[in-house]
């Protein structure tokens, strides 16, 4: 497969069409595959005959699984850190231009939708899940903060619904999806098609909004709300240890699994960007998307120098043993002096500016 068909673009109708065609890596987006996106928007927004532009995945997995890690690894062992800089800069300012704009952005967040594959659908202005969606920032899994200005979303979510899914990397189903506000509809999969074909047939952004709304059921009952309480009494406190002793609490306490499956997933991340992630999403509370993309920036750039993000990566995805050595190895041995310095500014002309 050529590189140049690992997007696919079309024009149906007024429809502008951008299909994440890599399958067999659940359409993890590579280097070229940003740049062919952001060259896809720009030949729509420039074409008047396009009123909307849809975003969605080939095959039968997911919209998109998340940046391409191993070829961040591999930059990474070669020390080959300009490489891995200019794919954030690339992907964040990608990000940044799809929630502004011009015209309605429409993602079929349809199977797993992760890490990046949040930041080309949750920034749009109508984001569909659907019964097979499964969505999550899982970069604390693999060693660093959650980064695509994920955490802008996050942070405003009720109930630090949001801070639940940024420390703990769990996947999220349609309906906790949208009680956290990365998602607008709820779309069963057998109707997609026909939503897309009825989508061709606008003359004029105003009809998008009317014409999903026509295809949108109710997701049932959200997790996240029917455990609302507990998660914001663990989530709201300071460090994550105090989550992690709430969450424990909880856990012995309360007939859902949810309670113990995210106070298994905060001990099993790294303590690094465990605390990290915490620093940086309150940060985001009260930041613009630019301000929170700009500091997501800093902290992958300078996490590509940590011990954590390799090895993480390595462990998940490259070995796949899944039993990640994290260094430090507790919260508690993790300083305030470390995680600032995932925040330090790097050579002025080499900073983010949106």
């Amino acid at each position: 497969m050529s590189e140049e068909s690992l997007v696919l673009v079309e024009v149906r109708g007024g429809l502008g069409v951008i299909t994440l065609n890599r399958p067999r890596a659940v359409n993890a987006l590579n280097y070229e595959m940003l740049k062919s996106v952001d060259g896809a928007l720009t030949d729509f927004e420039s074409n008047e005959g396009v009123h909307a532009v849809l975003i969605r995945g080939a095959g039968e997995r997911g919209l998109c699984a998340g940046g391409d890690v191993v070829s961040l690894y591999r930059a990474i062992e070669e020390e080959n850190f300009a490489f891995a800089e200019d794919y954030f800069r690339v992907e964040y300012t990608l990000n940044h231009r799809i929630a502004h704009y011009p015209k309605p952005y429409i993602a079929l967040m349809d199977g797993l939708v992760l890490g990046g594959g949040i930041g080309a659908s949750a920034h749009g202005s109508h984001r569909i899940v659907t019964e097979n969606t499964k969505a999550g920032m899982p970069e604390t899994v693999i060693g660093f903060s959650p980064d695509i200005g994920g955490l802008n979303i996050l942070a405003r979510a009720p109930h630090h619904f949001g801070t639940a899914m940024a420390l703990t990397g769990i996947h999220v189903g349609a309906a906790d999806a949208l009680a956290v506000g990365l998602a607008d509809y709820f779309i069963p999969v057998e109707r997609l098609d026909e939503l897309q074909e009825a989508l061709t047939q606008v003359s004029g952004a105003e009809q998008v909004t009317r014409t999903i709304e026509q295809f949108t059921q109710d997701a049932g009952a959200s997790a996240f709300e029917e455990n609302k309480e507990w998660i914001e009494a663990a989530f709201s406190k300071e460090n994550p240890q105090q989550i992690a002793d709430t969450l424990k609490k909880a856990a012995q306490g309360e007939s859902s699994s949810l309670a113990e499956e995210l106070y298994a997933s905060i001990l099993r991340n790294s303590p690094t960007g465990v605390k990290t992630a915490l620093k940086a999403i309150r940060r985001a509370e009260g930041q613009s998307l630019a301000q929170t993309l700009e500091q997501d920036y800093l902290t992958s750039c300078n996490a590509l120098r940590a011990h954590d993000m390799r090895e993480g990566i390595r462990a998940q995805v490259v070995d796949k043993d899944r039993n990640p050595v994290w260094e430090p190895a507790s919260f508690d041995e993790v300083s305030d002096e470390l995680v600032e310095s995932f925040f330090a500014p790097l050579n002025e002309d080499e900073d983010l500016k949106l």
